[in-house]
């Protein structure tokens, strides 16, 4: 399964991914601001990579690549969760983009690449993400990228030996069309 959008794809990550996958959620400039629960390590990389291509209508893991001569090379990745299937709700997380990569809007544009295919192709009727609340260049990506901000979670996750406040955003498909 693979995503084509204007300079860059997307492409659900395979066992050849989880290496690059665990370097970038262990880079130093990326996990402080992943979700501290996320699993970091390689096994549970793999875990989340055979979900992402055995139930891919719960799950998916996505490498983000831009084309380099006439190969694609790894970028980035995002993922999405199935939240609640009955309203078709998706939960977002796991963005990272590779430190070479940095600074040229890459991840906006496969932000928006990421919400057609989920909201179009995958039929989610509502997309929601959250991230930390000191996590300004989050924040500022998901209003650049059309989410709308829908509240905060006040002191709701120790992280960083504090307690720190959770932002709230979601998308719906009529979004997009504004």
């Amino acid at each position: 399964m693979t995503v084509d959008g204007d300079g860059l794809r997307l492409r659900r990550a395979t066992e050849e991914d989880a290496d690059f996958v665990v370097g970038l959620l262990n880079d130093d400039d990326t996990e402080p601001f992943l979700a501290a629960s996320r699993p970091r390590d390689r096994a549970g990389v793999l875990e989340d990579i055979h979900a992402s291509t055995e139930r891919p209508a719960e799950s998916g893991l996505f490498v983000i690549e831009v084309p380099d001569g006439d190969r694609w090379e790894r970028a980035g990745m995002m993922e999405f969760s199935l939240a609640n299937a009955r309203s078709r709700i998706a939960h977002l997380g796991g963005l990272a983009i590779h430190p070479d990569f940095r600074g040229r809007r890459l991840a906006d544009e496969a932000a928006r690449l990421f919400q057609r295919h989920l909201l179009v192709d995958l039929d989610f009727h509502r997309l929601q993400l959250e991230c930390y609340g000191f996590n300004d260049r989050a924040i500022r990506h998901a209003e650049r990228a059309g989410y709308v901000r829908e509240g905060v979670k006040r002191k709701a996750y120790w992280r960083h030996g504090e307690w720190v406040d959770g932002v709230l955003f979601g998308l719906i498909r009529e979004d997009l069309e504004q």
